[in-house]
């Protein structure tokens, strides 16, 4: 069998040295993806590895006969047409477990900077700060507490929990919903101890999560699941946050729901047009804005390296 493998969206370096050191040749070149199948095929390789970027649909499924391994370094399948090429006998991976911690804590900084206003104090003291010091004073002297909030997740699973867990760490209150999960029970590190203290967490229905919750994050696949319908029936003054899918919260309804005061913030790591977001989102003065780098981490992307050559190894010996 051959050995080589192609990195289309790339891999960290720790990961692509446990792959050269089991034998393989990992080559990390950009190939533009209309020429992606036919790179698979003219260079022989046997295994393509992507991130969000590139896109392994039917078309490369059926032109590559060869290909023995689609990995995706990354939670979301979404760009690949998984169930087709496992029909075709291909094995389709992913690291699930390896940018949770660094999801989870995205979503906390941009609570931080909704909740002290810090996105929006960051554009304007640049700009007046030396002369209009005690304006922005006031303007941005009416922060929230997160502790004693209640934290609402919608998804449940490596993600969720990871949130679930930091909000403890607070001092939230957390309401979670997931569809496949009933009870979860989190872990909370102290000092080095990784199980100084455990909660169990008792899912609850979406309903419930929406009216009750302070803050709303979302930690699911994909999907259309919020739009004004369950806007109206949140808290006046919620905060939302999105680093999971663009769409998952209707932009439109969101700029409405903004606009009249409903929702207080918003905070945005993804957007329903990637990647040229909507320009009444991007300046939108309540939103905070990350261009979708949830797993945009040292750390994270050495372990999904690390775990993609791993399950490349087993599945390719």
């Amino acid at each position: 069998m051959g050995k080589k493998i192609l990195a289309n969206d790339g891999i960290d370096a720790v990961g692509k040295g446990l792959l050269e050191k089991a034998g393989f040749t990992v080559v990390t070149e950009k190939v533009e993806q209309d020429n992606i199948a036919k790179e698979i095929n003219d260079k022989g390789y046997v295994a393509v590895t992507v991130r969000s970027a590139s896109k392994i649909r039917k078309d490369i499924i059926d032109a590559c006969p060869g290909l023995k391994v689609i990995a995706r370094g990354g939670v979301g399948m979404d760009n690949i047409d998984v169930e087709y090429a496992r029909s075709k006998g291909i094995n389709v991976i992913n690291t699930p477990a390896a940018s949770s911690n660094s999801v989870a804590e995205l979503v906390f900084a941009h609570l931080f900077n909704a909740a002290r206003f810090l996105y929006d104090s960051n554009r304007q003291m640049p700009n007046s700060g030396e002369d209009k010091f005690d304006e922005l004073k006031k303007k941005y002297a009416k922060g929230i507490e997160l502790r004693g909030k209640t934290m609402g997740i919608v998804g449940f699973g490596r993600i969720g929990q990871s949130v679930a867990k930091m909000a403890l760490g607070l001092g939230m209150k957390v309401l979670a919903f997931d569809p496949f999960v009933t009870d979860a029970k989190i872990d909370i590190e102290i000092d080095g101890n990784e199980k100084a203290a455990s909660v169990s967490i008792k899912t609850v229905g979406m309903d419930k999560v929406i009216q009750n919750s302070d803050y709303i994050t979302f930690h699911v696949p994909g999907g259309k699941l919020i739009t004004r319908h369950e806007i109206a029936s949140m808290k006046n003054g919620v905060i939302l946050v999105n680093t999971a899918r663009g769409g998952v919260i209707n932009e439109d309804d969101l700029l409405e729901a903004l606009n009249s005061g409903k929702v207080a913030h918003a905070c945005l790591d993804v957007f329903e047009n990637e990647p040229r977001p909507s320009i009444a989102i991007l300046k939108h003065p309540k939103i905070s804005l990350t261009p979708h780098i949830g797993a945009a981490t040292n750390e994270a992307q050495e372990r999904i390296g690390v775990e993609l050559a791993e399950k490349l190894i087993e599945a390719l010996k």
